[in-house]
């Protein structure tokens, strides 16, 4: 069979992601990102809300990429009634970077949350159960991006440069 063929079929079959992109180039690699303070898919403690403490809680990273030069944190709330609600934002976390013990903040740079602060704001539904994901990807690189900024900065900042990500769901429901 002439190779040219062989290559042409190659490229055909490598791995797609729901949005057109090869894995690869959405941070294919998966990576741990858990707590002690909740499970999987579990309901997140009070402590960790606006009816408690609203501290953070303690989160563990693991299988962060050698080639990884830093980390990005996000917790948000895709079931916020005005569409997708950030919590928290972080960048240029080195990627030495672990554990974030409860109610810390990990060294790096602190973006403005959809609550207007730039540091954690923990689950806080209206009404019903929300989900919260708590996602961290590996960068190629550090981000020049100023602290302070907002989602969609750091989103645009971080596209093309993700190479590992993992994520954390818990739920949480307003007692009223």
């Amino acid at each position: 069979m002439d190779s040219r063929i062989i290559v042409g079929l190659v490229a055909i079959v490598l791995p797609v992601s729901a949005h057109g992109q090869s894995s690869s180039a959405t941070g294919g690699k998966k990576m741990k990102i858990t707590s002690s303070g909740f499970q999987q898919g579990a309901n997140i403690p009070s402590k960790f809300s606006c009816d408690g403490a609203d501290t953070s809680p303690p989160l563990r990273i693991q299988e962060i990429p050698p080639a990884a030069k830093s980390l990005v944190l996000i917790v948000d709330d895709p079931d916020a009634p005005s569409g997708l609600f950030t919590h928290w934002i972080a960048w240029n976390i080195s990627p030495q970077t672990s554990t974030i013990p409860e109610g810390s903040v990990p060294k790096g740079m602190h973006g403005t949350n959809d609550f207007g602060k730039s540091d954690y704001g923990g689950p806080c539904p209206p009404s019903g159960t929300h989900r919260y994901f708590f996602k961290i990807f590996a960068l190629d690189q550090e981000l020049n991006l100023a602290g302070g900024a907002k989602r969609a900065q750091l989103d645009a900042a971080m596209k093309g440069h993700v190479i590992a990500q993992g994520e954390l769901m818990g739920r949480c429901s307003r007692s009223r």
